[in-house]
């Protein structure tokens, strides 16, 4: 059976097929199948069945894919039952990936749902759709978010733990200690090898290729520690928070919460509290290689206000947008649902929403981060009312024509459920339309009902319109491959280091290079943290303002140890927590250079002599096994820093130690000896 309807004669007029999903509304909005973060939960109270994959061509014919290919069903969801989720179209135009769970429970039936990735063929008008699942991806867990890499490699997100191992099954975000992705991963389906690209100790979110070949996606980033385990320190143990010994299988259960960086959320002595939460634009390369902020993009050319580091030195002050002169005028807090324009590249348009009650629908906003922009040269344009006067946003969509479509829902209101558990009412009703508000279809109803699975849930209605994306061909952009520049190849010229040997060395056993060439220097509009910076033993500036020496740079790696709930009978799954990995020593020219652990969040700190903390990073990166990583400075440079000068280029001597040393460890190789016979 084909399922087919014709929309009215208003709709739409669009340039080519546009697939979408629909979705049994749910008023609930945390860590549900449209939250803004731990939507990747497949259990039936997170995501209702009775949505489908739909497709809507350019004559007005719409189509249900899943129903015609045989998935899904009307009335009691059951062990046909599914829900649907983020369709991606192939470079060609003619198949597309798509997340899927599949099965219902009984009543009183507590089964595990896990999202799996399908892919559809057959999305012409009179084709006949074929559904499959993607073989060797990861079995029990979710993996959402799937799309296209330019070769044969499937990309997605997972809750899948970094090593794989179910005892730290899920990873649970920072902020309320909630089931989370773990990062962004590459599977080849053909042969089952599976990469983890980077791991995000709070998650990340809708990811794609963009025309200049990087992965851009939205990483929710928060830093900071523990705020459940704050209040357990000072009103008893109301959450359970409490520290693994390890995060072995068999780790002993601590009466311990140690948290060493960053520093604390609130105020002590001269180190003002910190806390640091939102979802950025990131980028990184197919291979997992040169993570970052896009554009290096920050808090500095987005946020509008954020506290200091100290309070005892008068030259750094709080961050107030309007008082910095800077280029953009237009703050956001968050960047969610990124799309890149197809009719002008590295255009991006996304969703300002907040965390919670709005189903991650807020104000649309744009800004143009082509690569060759300076993080500081980027301005944010919004699109709609901050306010949100005339509705909610979000899933933005920009056609191939240059007409916008939208997902909308008119609601001003925070979500609330107008009904019962039986018989729940969304506020929301999310429509597919032009920013002007014209309709994409004319309604697409539904009937079910599922037990979740203690009651018997009924529901009818319009169902919602989610995540439409462009049925068309499109150019693959080259992969982006990350190589090293002139300083840092002249070192290994001058070492005689073939940098592919070294990279091949280091791949092998686990690790990664990274390297700074100047911790000293800052970017000009970071005045938060000490910027006056030298290096230990070296001469004091005649700066008037208070000086600082940095001594060390000092590591830390993401382990999954704090535990909730208590050592009796803990949650299943574990927080990351900052532990201590390596220090090493910053060079006299001011460069640093060290291997730390591949395909861990990673993240580091100057210190003085005494180990005192003095400049922090403030988010967590990821390196791949053998990659060389490199950066100018300790919060990089974007147009020039506290002096004006541009960038760092000088070659890095903490590098040409680094090589020294590993030659020193290579195998030595003698004179070939002739054998008589």
């Amino acid at each position: 059976m084909t399922f087919l309807a014709l929309i009215a004669a208003a709709a739409i007029t669009i340039p080519n097929p546009i697939l979408f999903v629909t979705q049994v509304p749910i008023p609930g909005d945390f860590t549900t199948v449209a939250s803004t973060f731990g939507n990747q939960n497949g259990q039936i109270d997170s995501a209702p069945r009775g949505g489908d994959l739909w497709i809507i061509y350019p004559d007005g014919v719409v189509k249900n894919l899943t129903r015609t290919a045989g998935f899904g069903n009307d009335g009691m969801q059951s062990d046909k039952a599914i829900a649907v989720r983020e369709p991606c179209v192939h470079w060609s135009g003619t198949k597309a990936l798509f997340s899927m769970v599949i099965g219902a429970p009984k009543q009183y039936q507590w089964n595990e749902y896990y999202w799996q990735i399908y892919e559809i063929t057959g999305l012409g008008e009179n084709e006949t759709p074929v559904i499959r699942k993607i073989p060797n991806q990861p079995a029990s867990y979710n993996n959402v978010s799937p799309f296209y890499g330019t070769g044969d490699r499937i990309l997605f997100t997972s809750d899948r733990p970094r090593s794989g191992e179910r005892h730290l099954y899920p990873q649970l975000d920072e902020y309320e200690e909630a089931p989370t992705v773990t990062g962004l991963w590459s599977l080849d389906p053909n042969t089952g090898d599976l990469r983890m690209l980077n791991h995000a100790p709070s998650g990340v979110f809708s990811p794609f290729v963009d025309s200049y070949g990087r992965i851009v996606f939205t990483r929710w980033d928060h830093l900071q520690r523990d705020q459940q385990a704050d209040t357990d320190n000072v009103e008893g143990n109301v959450y359970g928070t409490f520290d693994y010994a390890d995060e072995s299988a068999g780790a002993a259960k601590t009466t311990q919460r140690v948290e060493v960086f960053p520093e604390p959320r609130s105020t002590q002595g001269k180190v003002e509290g910190f806390t640091i939460n939102h979802f950025f634009p990131w980028e990184i390369n197919e291979d997992g290689t040169a993570e970052e902020t896009l554009n290096h993009v920050g808090r500095h050319e987005l946020h509008g206000y954020f506290d200091r580091s100290f309070n005892d030195d008068g030259a750094l002050r709080e961050f107030i947008a309007v008082n910095s002169g800077r280029m953009n005028q237009h703050d956001i807090n968050n960047f969610l649902q990124i799309r890149e324009d197809p009719t002008r590249p590295g255009r991006y348009l996304g969703t300002d929403a907040p965390e919670f009650y709005t189903h991650a629908s807020g104000q649309l906003v744009r800004l143009d981060a082509e690569p060759s922009r300076p993080a500081d040269q980027i301005q944010v344009e919004y699109l709609t009312s901050r306010q949100n006067t005339n509705g909610h946003y979000r899933d933005p969509l920009p056609l191939s024509d240059g007409t916008l479509l939208v997902v909308h829902a008119p609601e001003t209101r925070n979500e609330q459920n107008e009904g019962t558990r039986a018989m729940p009412a969304s506020r929301y009703a999310f429509r597919i339309k032009t920013l002007n508000g014209e309709t994409l279809t004319g309604g697409l109803k539904a009937t079910v009902q599922y037990w979740d699975p203690d009651v018997l849930v009924s529901w009818s209605g319009d169902l919602w319109e989610l995540t439409p994306v462009e049925v068309r061909a499109r150019p693959k952009p080259l992969a982006r491959v990350a190589t090293l520049e002139e300083p840092e190849l002249r070192i290994f010229r001058e070492e005689g280091v073939d940098p592919a040997a070294f990279k091949a060395d280091i791949a092998s056993k686990n690790v990664a290079l990274i390297v700074s060439r100047n911790v000293t220097t800052r970017d000009a509009a970071d005045k938060q943290q000490p910027f006056n910076l030298r290096v230990e033993g070296t001469s004091p500036s005649a700066s008037s303002t208070k000086q600082y020496a940095v001594a060390n740079m000092q590591f830390y790696e993401a382990q999954q140890v704090r535990g909730v709930g208590g050592v009796t009978n803990p949650r299943p799954g574990r927080r990351v927590l900052a532990r201590n990995s390596s220090s090493t020593k910053i060079a006299a020219d001011g460069s640093v250079a060290a291997l730390v652990p591949a395909r861990r969040a990673m993240s580091w700190q100057t210190t003085d002599a005494s180990g005192a903390p003095v400049v922090r990073e403030r988010y967590w990166l990821t390196f791949q096994p053998g990659e060389v990583r490199v950066c100018g400075s300790c919060h990089g440079v974007n147009s020039h820093d506290q002096l004006g000068r541009t960038p760092p280029q000088n070659s890095p001597e903490a590098l040409r130690a680094i090589l020294k040393t590993w030659k020193a460890g290579q195998p030595k190789v003698g004179k070939r000896r002739s054998v008589r016979q």
